[in-house]
């Protein structure tokens, strides 16, 4: 099992999650961090770190959210990894808790 981020994540990028993380599988994009599920050990540390609970065991995701799980695998293979937390984006407490964003998902 791995932890997935999610769409709430897009256009948000709080890095909380990346220190904690023992293994370092984190990847950042332009808008958006990814978890490299064939690194991830699933300690579950980074969850409750993420503010606006992006974070999703892979084994909780929703139907919908389903698709996140590839979303990852993929970007992870090419986004550069993330160990330090970073400042958020000026605007992404605008960001929080919107629907519909993957639309917004800047690959």
């Amino acid at each position: 099992m791995t932890y997935v981020i999610t769409e709430n994540c897009i256009k948000c990028k709080y890095t909380d999650c990346v220190e904690v993380c023992p293994v370092d599988c984190f990847h950042e994009g332009p808008n958006f961090l990814v978890i490299n599920p064939e690194e991830c050990i699933d300690c579950s540390l980074c969850e409750p770190e993420c503010p606006i609970n992006a974070i999703v065991s892979e084994d909780d995701l929703k139907d919908e959210d389903k698709k996140y799980l590839e979303i990852n695998t993929r970007l992870s293979a090419t986004w550069p990894l993330i160990t330090e937390a970073k400042a958020a984006p000026e605007d992404a407490k605008e960001w929080e808790n919107k629907p519909d964003k993957l639309k917004l998902l800047e690959e």
